[in-house]
């Protein structure tokens, strides 16, 4: 009943740029944080960074003064601006929403709704 579609990933050079999509469709009444994780092989996925309906932001100690989260919540749509990328930053990575929807039979309800990840790699 939601969708979240991803886009923006690829291959890039150290010290190079990219930036992240990811727009949310479907029966949403509301979106509370919105923000984006990655995950590598044999690894949790973890968070990369986040942002509430309210413009709050968390970082990653990792990719804080590089990367930059950001909403339109008239598009309901996450932004992840990646700049000085580094090789550690190779992972798949994935977009996270805390939706308010309505089920089956019109109730309402908040669940975390994924993306179907995107790959960004960085060459060395």
């Amino acid at each position: 009943q939601v969708q979240l579609v991803e886009s923006g990933g690829g291959l890039v050079q150290s010290g190079g740029s990219l930036r992240l999509s990811c727009a949310a469709s479907g029966r949403i009444i509301s979106i509370n944080s919105m923000g984006w994780y990655r995950q590598t092989p044999g690894k949790e996925r973890e968070l990369v960074a986040a942002v509430t309906s309210g413009d709050r932001t968390n970082y990653a100690d990792s990719v804080k003064g590089r990367f930059t989260v950001s909403r339109d919540n008239a598009r309901n749509t996450v932004y992840l601006q990646m700049n000085s990328l580094k090789p550690e930053d190779t992972a798949v990575y994935y977009c996270d929403a805390e939706v308010v929807t309505l089920g089956s039979t019109n109730y309402k309800y908040t669940a975390h709704f994924w993306g179907q990840g995107t790959q960004v790699t960085v060459s060395s």
